[in-house]
């Protein structure tokens, strides 16, 4: 079931919210939360439902462990076998045939040997997102920075909670145990009220620019071979306000979710189109995983502490796996990697004083930074990705084989108009009033007219 679904929208969702609220608060309350979470998981595929319950629970087990034990090397190996699991389970379900398939090409290379024998495992939905939440929940006890849940019920409601559990954003135990472990409060239509603007805000984004954007985008990566100059950009661009539109609208739906059963979520996006460098870049976008890397990657391999090579080597490590945790592809791998490289040369030009002092031109150079960036994020081989990029570069002339549509043309030009100047949808304060009741209601009929077919949103496939 998707979230930008009818089943989902006229159905599911209005029966849990309805149900919650008529619930006594306390375990009954958060029960049925956690039944509802594994149902809507279930309609995935229910064969995943013990892996998703086996890797949170670990977690929490480790959670109540690491409070018991006092000795140091205890706790860390209560820590490190935590995580192990943890990423042992991602690396099998999302990597292992990543990683068979790199070493037969790397044997066939040298003349080695037949095929290694291959496995299919279908990668469950949502495993990256709920897989890093739980490391974090783990992290965090043993840091001493949150205490552990009161109880498996409550950890429970956390780690299999809906809004979140398919494609983010990353939400720790810190942003809604405490919601969850002390929810006294009674039901507002204020909640349903902004629960709505900001799920008709996502589903818009989603349905009305995003989805509209896909057939064009699509079309011109699948001729990469045949693109010129204009028809490249096109291409690039596309994708770049694609994207960001895509992910966006699910972080504003699933926000708008979590508000109608009294919860608040953090923000995920602040028009990081608008950055001004590429650390201010991951500072606006995705902001519950370049938090995540912050903390629990970064930071503990030295951060920016000690001399900028330190520096430059953790920005790579970080950005690497960033890259890998993405999607078991080299053109993920190359992606991670490349934005290390931005995030290394800008810490050394900035302590050189060599950053240019306008802003306008920082702007550009980052957002064309992320565009490029974005070109191998999207392609489907490391061959496509080059092909795009000569386009850009005019190695295949201005109009090549390949022709910009003019729909695409216009939505991208509407699109940076958009991402650069108006306000992202956290800092629009929607009021109880006729105007803001009509636009929402414009928005959302437009968008259930676009529903006839819907599509998953880009980060499921994390």
């Amino acid at each position: 079931m998707f979230i930008n679904s009818f089943g989902f929208l006229f159905f599911f969702l209005p029966v849990v919210v309805l149900l919650y609220w008529l619930i006594p608060r306390g375990y009954a309350r958060l029960t049925f939360l956690i039944v509802a979470s594994c149902v809507f998981y279930g309609l995935w595929d229910w064969r995943y439902i013990p892996l998703l319950l086996v890797t949170t629970l670990t977690d929490w087990a480790a959670g109540w462990a690491l409070v018991r034990s006092k000795g140091p090397r205890r706790r860390k190996l209560l820590l490190t076998a935590a995580v192990a699991v943890n990423i042992g389970l991602l690396a099998y379900f999302k990597y292992r045939g990543f990683f068979f398939g790199s070493m037969d090409g790397l044997f066939k290379l040298m003349g080695m040997g037949e095929p290694l024998p291959r496995l299919r495992v279908l990668l469950p939905v949502g495993v990256s997102f709920y897989t890093f939440a739980a490391i974090s929940y783990a992290v965090d006890v043993y840091r001493g920075m949150i205490p552990p849940a009161k109880s498996v019920i409550h950890y429970l409601a956390w780690a299999t909670l809906f809004p979140y559990l398919l494609a983010g954003p990353i939400i720790r135990y810190g942003h809604v145990g405490e919601q969850l472990e002390h929810a006294q409060q009674r039901f507002r239509l204020s909640l349903i009220g902004t629960g709505l603007f900001f799920l008709v805000m996502g589903l818009a984004k989603k349905m009305l620019v995003a989805d509209m954007m896909a057939p064009y985008v699509n079309d011109l990566f699948a001729r990469h071979g045949h693109l010129g100059l204009l028809s490249g950009w096109g291409a690039a661009l596309g994708y770049t306000l694609q994207l960001y539109f895509d992910f966006s609208g699910y972080s504003d739906m699933a926000v708008g979710v979590a508000f109608m059963i009294g919860l608040r979520f953090p923000q995920n996006f602040d028009s990081p189109y608008k950055a001004v460098n590429p650390s201010d870049f991951w500072r606006r976008w995705h902001m519950s995983l370049s938090s995540w890397l912050r903390d629990y990657l970064f930071i503990p391999l030295g951060g920016s502490r000690g001399t900028t090579f330190m520096t430059v080597r953790n920005l790579l490590i970080t950005f690497l796996l960033a890259g890998l945790w993405h999607g078991p592809a080299w053109t993920f791998v190359f992606w991670g990697l490349l934005w290390g490289v931005f995030q290394a040369v800008h810490v050394v030009a900035r302590k050189k004083g060599f950053t240019p002092s306008w802003v306008w031109l920082n702007r550009l150079l980052t957002f064309l930074a992320a565009t490029l960036a974005w070109v191998f994020f999207r392609a489907t081989s490391m061959r496509s990705a080059l092909d795009v990029l000569a386009a850009m570069f005019g190695l295949k002339g201005v109009s090549g084989g390949g022709t910009l549509a003019p729909v695409l043309a216009g939505f991208i030009i509407g699109g940076l108009v958009w991402v650069n100047f108006l306000p992202n949808t956290w800092e629009i304060k929607p009021q109880p009033k006729l105007r803001y009741a009509l636009v929402l209601g414009l928005l959302l009929g437009a968008s259930l007219l676009a529903l006839s077919k819907p599509s998953p949103f880009l980060y499921f496939q994390f």
